[in-house]
């Protein structure tokens, strides 16, 4: 995992060198992971244009981009999943946020993994507001359907930086467990709400080859 600097961003990393359960490691350049692009200034933009970025999976809500927007709205490469709704009640802890949206929303999440998996030849970014909750789960699913150790997804979803809420490891890990639990781990999940066994395969292959 390599800390990037977007001008105008201030959670941005490359899931690049994350290592994988069998020995490997996630390919750099594959997945990046941000918050919202709407303040980067011109030496951002010249950095996301270096990334060689094929698609952008902005999962905040419509509400939010269209209050926020994208630089990259009107680009072919960008594209809105929104897993909230804007009158979407909040929950008592993270947790029970997260669970929520994993369990009613489950059509969306695998919109998500299949629009990275999809993706043409390039790197992805994944973004919503602060990088942190929608993101981090959309990650966590992509890592874990590659092969990465639960133990590193979750120092990876702990690694972000965001001062009135810090997020702790033991959230996700949680989340992950419910699917192991309830659907039978997260690749089945993914399948069972839209994703089909080619997308998975091509996230892996484009994640880890």
């Amino acid at each position: 995992m390599t800390a990037l600097t977007w001008p105008g961003c201030r959670n941005v990393r490359d899931l690049g060198g994350t290592p994988l359960a069998d020995g490997g490691q996630v390919r750099a350049g594959a997945l990046i992971r941000s918050d919202n692009l709407d303040q980067l200034d011109d030496a951002g933009l010249a950095a996301v244009d270096a990334a060689g970025i094929s698609r952008f999976v902005d999962v905040r809500s419509a509400w939010e981009c269209a209050k926020f927007p994208s630089p990259f709205a009107a680009d072919d490469r960008w594209l809105n999943v929104p897993l909230t709704d804007p009158d979407d009640p909040d929950g008592p802890d993270l947790f029970e946020q997260y669970l929520v949206l994993i369990d009613d929303r489950s059509d969306r999440f695998a919109t998500a993994i299949g629009a990275i998996a999809d993706a043409p030849p390039g790197c992805v970014v994944v973004n919503c507001h602060a990088g942190k909750d929608r993101t981090g789960l959309v990650i966590a699913l992509a890592l874990d359907v590659v092969g990465v150790p639960l133990e590193v997804i979750a120092s990876d979803y702990a690694t972000t930086t965001y001062e009135s809420d810090p997020p702790r490891p033991e959230t996700i890990l949680r989340i992950l467990t419910h699917l192991q639990t309830r659907y039978g781990g997260t690749a089945r999940y993914l399948q069972a709400s839209g994703a089909t066994a080619a997308q998975l395969a091509s996230l892996r292959s484009r994640m880890t080859s």
